[in-house]
């Protein structure tokens, strides 16, 4: 009898011949979480990764491991061999383990992928929900909602398990693409970074700043929500761009009312242009419909039209609470709301354009220097690797 923890993968085994290369990429990026904590062996078997390790990692590993998208579930299982009396000894010493309240419900599930084990599922299910009734008189049967279930998984040997853990689901990191995030210092950006990444995408980004009206501890805070982003999209560069030159003509050249418009047509045509240069394939941004005035139907299109990449916005549609949420998990909430202004709010109208029309925006924009100032802007910028 061995302890392992399983790996179970979702939607990677529906990819047909390219299965092989995400669950590849899976794998890898679960040894790179997991490399400082240590293992002693991997192997996989009939679509699931096992991981040899001392029992008292098993938490660490699982924390870390939940961390790398791909994965539905971590489970902690026992390895025996597959005759009958073996399975239902081992059922009983797991329940003995781990369910302290005898008065609960159970069910057991099991999956034969050895097909020469003379039970089918259904036998096996019966046969070992029946031994557990025996072995505990205050145990019941509930197929439909159990307080918990013995899962059985008949292979090479049986794999038995109650413990499991959910993991993020997605796709493996760098499956999808390559994508630069458009990283402010609040709540939405770092969130959208992370749904992106979620869908395999793997995440650089770029943050716009303007000191010195907006100060250093504003730009360290985007930094720090760059580091907390990474544990799980992993190592990622932040191209930091200084826009305050950019601001300062849009104030003397033009209306008041269209600086947010125009400040954010000049953001994406800077990462456009560091996107062709490095090799990226979409912009991605934290906005949501109708949240700010940059984020209605007529902005978002009149700012469409300034990026030569498809900008990708996975926060559309969503509540405010519920982008909360999703930040308060991934823990970058805390950091987020820490009260140091961002250059989109300090510069920001008091009556800004809702509904602006492109020609107009493009009128406004002949009385700007566009080339030289991204130009500047993208010669003073700086890289900040973020490990």
């Amino acid at each position: 009898m061995q302890w392992l923890l399983a790996v179970s993968f979702g939607e990677i085994f529906l990819k047909g011949r390219n299965r092989n290369v995400f669950y590849k990429t899976a794998t890898n990026n679960i040894k790179r979480n997991i490399r400082d904590i240590g293992y002693d062996d991997m192997y996989s078997e009939s679509s699931k990764l096992y991981i040899k390790a001392d029992r008292d990692k098993f938490e660490s590993l699982t924390r870390e491991i939940q961390k790398v998208f791909g994965i539905v579930y971590i489970s902690e299982v026992v390895r025996c061999d597959k005759d009958m009396e073996t399975i239902r000894q081992t059922s009983v010493d797991l329940i003995n383990y781990y369910e302290n309240d005898k008065n609960l419900t159970f069910k057991v599930d099991s999956k034969r992928t050895d097909k020469s084990f003379p039970l089918t599922s259904p036998e096996l299910n019966a046969k070992i929900g029946g031994n557990i009734l025996e072995s505990f008189g205050n145990l019941k049967v509930d197929i439909h909602k159990p307080d918990f279930t013995v899962f059985i998984d008949i292979k090479s040997s049986a794999y038995i398990y109650i413990k499991r853990t959910k993991g993020l689901g997605g796709l493996p990191l760098g499956s999808s693409g390559e994508g630069l995030l458009l990283l402010s210092g609040g709540i939405d950006s770092p969130v959208a970074g992370f749904m992106m990444a979620k869908r395999g995408m793997n995440i650089n980004a770029i943050h716009f700043h303007s000191y010195p009206f907006t100060s250093k501890r504003a730009h360290q805070k985007a930094m720090d929500l760059a580091q907390i982003l990474s544990a799980y999209t992993g190592k990622m560069r932040v191209y930091s761009v200084n826009l305050a030159e950019i601001y300062k003509s849009i104030s003397k050249n033009c209306p008041r009312r269209e600086t947010t418009i125009l400040s954010r047509r000049f953001m994406m045509r800077i990462a456009s242009k560091i996107s062709e240069k490095y090799g990226y394939q979409a912009l991605i941004t934290g906005e949501s419909l109708g949240q700010v005035a940059s984020q209605t139907v007529e902005s978002m299109s009149v700012i469409n039209e300034s990026s030569m990449l498809p900008i990708l916005r996975p926060l559309i549609a969503m509540d405010k609470k519920d982008i909360i949420e999703i930040s308060e998990k991934i823990g970058s909430y805390d950091k987020a709301i820490e009260p140091y202004d961002d250059c989109c709010s300090i510069f920001a109208p008091d009556s800004p354009v809702t509904k602006p029309k492109l020609k107009y925006i493009e009128k406004s924009e002949e009385n700007l220097a566009i080339e030289t100032l991204e130009t500047q802007a993208i010669e003073s910028m700086k890289i900040i690797e973020i490990a």
